[in-house]
């Protein structure tokens, strides 16, 4: 075991997790010594055995895999971090390279191809898709800024302008300027479609 890459596997699809975990388990060089199904699980995971790199689904309950990759790189920064993904935004992308994530790839990727690409971000590598990259490229970088994304972030749940001045400590009037603004460059009719743009290019 002592020679082996130790590898942690986080997704809330059971039966994902657990086809991934049987693939790995055919790799002599692989071990994978937790699951877990949620991102607060994930981090006590890694926290209890500390693996060499952890494999994380990009949507999770409690905390999303950019979160626990922010996480891990404070807490474990010897632990290689890996997305693995059905939402290859390019937000998402650029994102995971912010927070030191070594590896980005679609859950199209073969059970052969993620062991191979494990074992590089073990050795020191890093792993883009090429056509996550290519999107990456071609969709640029958000026109929003930080407050106007916050404050989307806050607008896609439904909240009222009321609610969500309340939460972001903002005046409503204000919340309405950067509502209003954030559709504007977005070139959406009203702050629902503005959210729906936003996710669909991965900035929110």
């Amino acid at each position: 075991m002592s020679d082996r890459v130790r590898v942690l596997l986080a997704d809330d699809e059971h039966l994902i997790r657990g086809a991934l975990a049987a693939l790995l388990a055919l790799e002599d060089d692989l071990a994978v010594v937790a699951e877990a199904a949620s991102g607060p699980e994930a981090l006590a995971m890694a926290a209890a055995h500390r693996p060499d790199v952890a494999v994380l689904d990009l949507q999770m309950p409690g905390l999303d895999g950019l979160e626990v990759a922010a996480e891990l790189r404070h807490r474990l920064p010897d632990c290689r971090v890996m997305i693995v993904t059905g939402h290859g935004r390019p937000g998402y992308l650029k994102r995971a390279l912010e927070v030191g994530v070594r590896g980005f790839l679609p859950k199209t990727v073969s059970a052969s191809d993620l062991a191979g690409i494990i074992r590089t971000v073990r050795a020191g590598g890093r792993y883009v898709d090429p056509d996550l990259a290519a999107e990456a490229i071609s969709a640029g970088d958000s026109p929003l800024t930080p407050r106007e994304t916050d404050v989307l972030e806050l607008a896609a749940d439904g909240s009222s302008i009321a609610e969500i001045a309340d939460r972001a400590s903002l005046s409503q009037g204000t919340v309405r300027n950067y509502l209003s603004s954030a559709a504007g460059k977005l070139g959406a009719e009203n702050r629902h479609a503005a959210v729906r743009i936003a996710r669909e290019h991965g900035w929110l």
